[in-house]
């Protein structure tokens, strides 16, 4: 079995910060969300993993490199446009051959991994398999509606009036037998190859699509406060540790500070995560803030926020804050109250 990730799209509810990212690259808990579904990937049994990029395609391959860091084996596919899901689908059949095939959308997080979907379907008759999820505004999703024994028996992208409330995830696993159905289809409505219609399409030649409802937490970080918020609960999931230099200052135990990074005078309340190389002097940090490598704070309180890799924060207290990386910010004290930010890579601000 392979896994195809797709790891295209622009980003836009994500600007300004992906102007100059890839949406897929952006940390949580100081780790691109990329690499949490990869990990998950490698966890299944899958070792072969397609990529399928985009116009950021150099950033993420230099990212995730011939994938080995990760105990996998990537190679890429350039979406020739953003078409949709089974475009992309299309576009990865050469690399995807004729085997079983995992797909997971790059900017995907959740809780639990995929590891008992894909053995169970090693051992099925199914054609394909979906992961559904409960959610409170199904008109945003494609949703599924299911028989008695979990089995999918209608599928409709972003219902006006949602027949159900179970919300595609971004997870599938497919039989080869999809590329006969996504050849089939047409565009639609919105000029894309939905894979839905795909789906539809394997159900209507009598296929067998069943589907998993995932109890686990499932994190939509396609805005800002979105991306806070899987930062804050994939932080507190985390064992703290210190491989960095602490001095004179309070830490807690569900804090990480990473090899190289110095910490004085200063106080970490966890969950929180500090990365390689930061530096930290007479400041508070967290809960609930990942630091990026690189970064330098000093004389400033930073609370529920991401900072991207090396970061410049000084005399400002910072809340539910998103800094890109190589950001500037410096204020006249903490005493001045808070300020929230969200600023792309490469700024100054200065308050």
């Amino acid at each position: 079995m392979k896994g195809l990730v797709l790891a295209g799209g622009k980003g836009s509810r994500l600007r300004p910060i992906t102007h100059s990212r890839a949406k897929q690259l952006v940390p949580v808990a100081n780790k691109p969300i990329l690499f949490y579904g990869l990990e998950q990937l490698r966890q299944a049994g899958v070792s072969e993993v397609v990529v399928v990029t985009g116009d950021t395609h150099e950033e993420v391959e230099a990212a995730i490199g011939d994938g080995s860091a990760l105990g996998l084996s990537v190679t890429y596919v350039l979406q020739s446009a953003p078409l949709g899901l089974a475009h992309a689908v299309r576009e990865a059949r050469s690399a995807l051959g004729d085997d079983d095939f995992v797909m997971f959308l790059g900017d995907n997080l959740l809780e639990g991994g995929i590891q008992g979907i894909v053995e169970r379907f090693r051992t099925s008759d199914e054609d394909a398999h979906l992961l559904l999820k409960k959610v409170a505004d199904p008109t945003r999703f494609g949703v599924a509606v299911l028989d008695a024994d979990g089995a999918i028996t209608r599928l409709v992208e972003k219902p006006a009036d949602p027949p159900s409330d179970l919300a595609l995830m971004g997870v599938y696993v497919f039989r080869p037998s999809i590329h006969a159905a996504v050849a089939a289809i047409e565009p639609s409505a919105r000029g894309e190859l939905e894979i839905t219609d795909a789906i539809c399409h394997l159900l209507d030649g009598g296929g067998k699509v069943l589907a998993t409802i995932h109890e686990g937490w499932w994190l939509d970080t396609g805005k800002k406060d979105d991306l806070l918020d899987a930062n804050r609960i994939v932080l507190t999931g985390l064992p703290g540790r210190i491989e960095g230099s602490v001095v004179g200052s309070e830490v807690g135990e569900d804090v990480i500070i990473e090899a190289g990074a110095v910490v004085e005078r200063s106080r970490i309340l966890g969950p929180a995560a500090i990365g390689r190389d930061v530096v930290i002097r007479d400041s508070e940090i967290g809960p609930f803030t990942s630091i990026a490598a690189g970064g330098q704070v000093v004389e400033a309180r930073v609370d529920g926020s991401v900072v991207m890799e090396r970061c410049r924060i000084s005399r400002i207290h910072l809340v539910e804050s998103l800094l890109g990386a190589d950001v500037v910010v410096s204020g006249t004290g903490t005493d001045a109250g808070a300020k929230t930010l969200h600023v792309g890579d490469h700024s100054e601000v200065g308050l």
